[in-house]
């Protein structure tokens, strides 16, 4: 499945519920909790790491010879498509009269400011002043590492020196003609933590029980590595009957619990990435979820979410497609439960003043552990671009 180390063997074959009441596993394991004589952070206070590749924007909202402006954590960036289709990142201030670039023109391969037509190149150079001329320019703005990739914009908004060592992480399926690919996101008002544990603990299907029927997860194991962890899953049907959307996922309609405890459900954290993979008991990948949770505004209350689902097509591709609407609906639906409640366990936290949880299943201990070790030094505060400093006369 992984070339990972083997399944912990304390949690082989045992149910979820086991799992969660074995509290030596839960203190016992040293990823969960942080060094005795560090303070424990409040996790949905950890910035997220500005040293990876995020998407900021789907390619189609980037025209040919247009602006377009967004937010990382707080920060705001203009995405520029130039005339020749190339695209490129600035901080979204024009250093004169600080305007935001995004409501400027492109001008061939730079764009030049709404107001005074100050003009930056993809570096954030400034290269004219209409009504000063090229010999004295002043400083630029801040520049950002920027790739497009499979209908994605990526920006590395950390530190530019480890974007080329830094690779894009792999994209689902997209590249695989035997899978159709289903591209969403939303905005979800959340710290992204909460993203990551919804995802990864499937123990929460009672939430889902209107559009999945009467479901129970039971975890076959976990392992954790060097800035990852991940957990497999299967699951066995209570009460209600398979829901279309999961009958097209498996290309099968099945009736009762026939097949389904075979299925193996792997959800896998990659900082800052999640994953989520089902194989059928012949090892056939059938679905495979890439997504990622970026923040929007300084406090990361907000984060816009981008995801990318491949399912396996059938032998006749065709009917995958003609019942492609059908399964949009259904995932869409899962979709807005999951955010309906990580919204609630936002409220719940912000009118609390801190992190209640009491947290009992090990995986999701192992993940908070993971997000604090991950995300930005305290010292770091939340993410603040580096600036070049005030515009200043250079020959």
């Amino acid at each position: 499945m992984h070339g990972v180390p083997s399944l912990d063997s304390s949690t082989i074959d045992a149910p979820v519920d086991a799992i969660a009441d074995a509290s030596d596993e839960v203190s016992s394991a040293a990823f969960v909790e942080a060094r005795p004589d560090a303070p424990v952070r409040d996790l949905r206070r950890v910035p997220i790491h500005p040293d990876y590749w995020y998407p900021l924007a789907w390619s189609h909202e980037v025209k040919r010879g247009k602006a377009h402006g967004v937010t990382f954590a707080g920060e705001p960036i203009v995405l520029v498509r130039t005339e020749s289709g190339v695209t490129f990142a600035l901080e979204d201030r024009c250093a004169h009269r600080q305007v935001p670039l995004h409501g400027g023109v492109v001008d061939g391969e730079n764009i030049r400011c709404c107001y005074h037509g100050w003009t930056y190149d993809c570096t954030g150079r400034c290269v004219d002043i209409p009504y000063i001329g090229r010999e004295r320019l002043p400083n630029g703005v801040r520049s950002y590492p920027c790739r497009e990739e499979q209908g994605l914009i990526f920006v590395f908004p950390g530190n530019p020196a480890l974007a080329e060592e830094r690779p894009l992480p792999p994209l689902a399926s997209l590249g695989d003609k035997a899978y159709k690919t289903r591209r969403f996101g939303r905005e979800v008002k959340c710290h992204y933590s909460f993203m990551h544990e919804n995802l990864m603990d499937m123990n929460h299907q009672f939430l889902h029980r209107k559009q999945m029927g009467q479901m129970r997860a039971r975890s076959l194991g976990r392992r954790h590595g060097e800035g990852w962890v991940e957990v497999d899953y299967t699951f066995a049907r209570m009460a209600g009957e398979q829901p279309i959307g999961e009958a097209l996922v498996f290309g099968q309609s099945r009736k009762g619990t026939q097949g389904a405890d075979k299925d193996v459900m792997t959800i896998r954290t990659q900082y800052p990435y999640q994953t989520l993979q089902i194989r059928t008991s012949d090892s056939t990948l059938v679905m495979n979820l890439w997504i990622v949770y970026v923040p929007v505004d300084s406090e990361q209350r907000t984060n816009r979410t981008f995801g990318l689902l491949s399912i396996r097509k059938p032998g006749i591709p065709v009917l995958l497609d003609m019942a492609w609407p059908l399964l949009v609906w259904f995932t869409e639906r899962i979709f807005k439960e999951d955010r309906w409640i990580v919204e609630r366990e936002q409220e719940a936290h912000d009118r609390q003043g801190a992190d209640w949880n009491h947290e009992v299943f090990p995986v999701i201990n192992e993940l908070r552990a993971l997000l604090r070790e991950c995300g930005a030094p305290p010292a770091a505060g939340h993410f603040k671009g580096v600036r070049i400093g005030p515009a200043e006369a250079t020959t």
